[in-house]
């Protein structure tokens, strides 16, 4: 899947309404536009396809006193909702998820309770076990990439894959399980998200005209 959608469902649900500099201000704030898709363009068109799908609402609002073009703020729905906790647990479980999917997930993984949270990491954990089973069926680790010729270091990447994602997860788990992190159901989160004019500090630049958007 493409992290966009995650993304901008994520930053939306976590303001309650937003427009889409602000879902902009807040990925580039996060970095997203360096490990995903998450460019200007993107964001606008994701934010009005997802409107005309039923997963976000789109309002139009007064002007700003400026005098600048009315703004189009978004909320998401509850079908909006259901997809956003679907594309999260999706992209938590599955080992061939894009990097950017997992690297998004991550970043709303208190949205669910801890327990869910857990069980889902095991659950990436056991996908990542059957992957590494099934490449070990036309490679063997003590033979090296070479017994397959260059086509072996490919074979070599997703063992190492596999393994260093198996390992990173593990940790996870045990931080969570030791209490790190406020997830859903237990208080006020982190929620990360900057304020209507905040500067942020990672900005690309100025805004242009399609950003009332």
């Amino acid at each position: 899947m493409s992290a966009i959608r995650l993304l901008v469902l994520g930053a939306v649900r976590r303001h309650g309404r937003a427009h889409g500099y602000q879902v902009r201000n807040d990925l580039e704030y996060w970095g997203a536009h360096e490990w995903s898709n998450a460019k200007p363009g993107s964001i606008y068109h994701a934010l009005k396809q997802m409107a005309k799908q039923g997963l976000l609402r789109a309002h139009e609002t007064a002007p700003s006193t400026a005098g600048g073009p009315p703004r189009t703020e978004y909320e998401i729905t509850e079908q909006g909702t259901d997809e956003y906790f679907t594309l999260l647990r999706n992209a938590l479980t599955a080992y061939d998820q894009r990097p950017d999917s997992l690297t998004a997930a991550v970043g709303f993984l208190v949205d669910l309770p801890r327990e869910e949270a857990v069980r889902l990491l095991r659950q990436r954990i056991e996908s990542l076990q059957r992957w590494r089973t099934a490449v070990l069926e036309d490679y063997i680790p003590e033979g090296g990439p070479e017994q397959l010729g260059h086509i072996g270091e490919i074979m070599n990447l997703w063992l190492h894959q596999a393994d260093s994602g198996a390992a990173w997860t593990r940790g996870l788990i045990s931080r969570i399980e030791a209490g790190a992190y406020t997830f859903a159901g237990e208080g006020e989160p982190f929620v990360g998200v900057l304020a209507e004019g905040e500067p942020n500090p990672y900005a690309t630049g100025v805004p242009h005209p399609g950003d009332q958007d």
